[in-house]
């Protein structure tokens, strides 16, 4: 069985790496209710959505400190200390890459990063080396699921969006990819993919 598609774009964070602030503010704020508060209204998804969108880890923290001063220690941790926002490798996310890269389809990265802190992982993570290519949120100025930055996937890697297999933790970006044809997964688990991609020929 041929594979439907013929090249596979991955998310990054939440399909090959655990990211989550809380696993760096757990070690830092001991009282739950105040870890809770501090993660649903200080150090937000949508405040550091700005760093994936391009704005410098410095700027976003000073507004940031700015707006709530009695944590400007916990928040600069956040730059300071990102590394430990990232909780480890997902298990057999990176085997199923490896395979693809091994059997000669084309792989591809498409992910919400800072700019700044995108060469920092790259480093620490060797399986960035297998990609044929990657789009970095930052480097842009776009986010997913902004349709553009999918347009910008296709267009620089010249990708036919119905032979392009799409995988990603969010359902909001699986949607978008979808629109504009592409084949999504919303991922869960390595073994659950591996199901989904061999039921669309790939050879895995």
């Amino acid at each position: 069985m041929q594979p439907t598609c013929k090249a596979v774009v991955f998310d990054i964070g939440n399909v090959f790496v655990s990211w989550d602030p809380r696993f760096l503010y757990e070690k830092l704020i001991t009282d739950t209710d105040e870890l809770e508060y501090f993660l649903s209204e200080v150090v937000t998804l949508e405040w550091h959505s700005e760093h994936d969108r391009g704005r410098p880890f410095a700027e976003g923290v000073a507004l940031l400190s700015g707006k709530f001063p009695e944590y400007a220690d916990l928040i600069q941790a956040f730059d300071d200390r990102w590394e430990e926002t990232i909780g480890g490798l997902i298990p057999g996310a990176v085997d199923i890459l490896e395979k693809l890269a091994e059997i000669g389809i084309p792989v591809y990265a498409l992910t919400n990063f800072s700019a700044e802190k995108w060469p920092i992982f790259c480093k620490r993570y060797s399986f960035t080396d297998h990609f044929d290519g990657v789009i970095v949120s930052g480097e842009l100025g776009l986010i997913k699921p902004d349709p553009r930055i999918f347009h910008t996937v296709l267009t620089r890697f010249n990708l036919s969006p119905e032979e392009t297999y799409f995988i990603d933790d969010r359902l909001d970006n699986i949607h978008a990819a979808v629109s504009l044809g592409m084949v999504g997964h919303q991922f869960k688990d390595a073994p659950t993919l591996l199901d989904s991609m061999k039921t669309h020929g790939f050879p895995l």
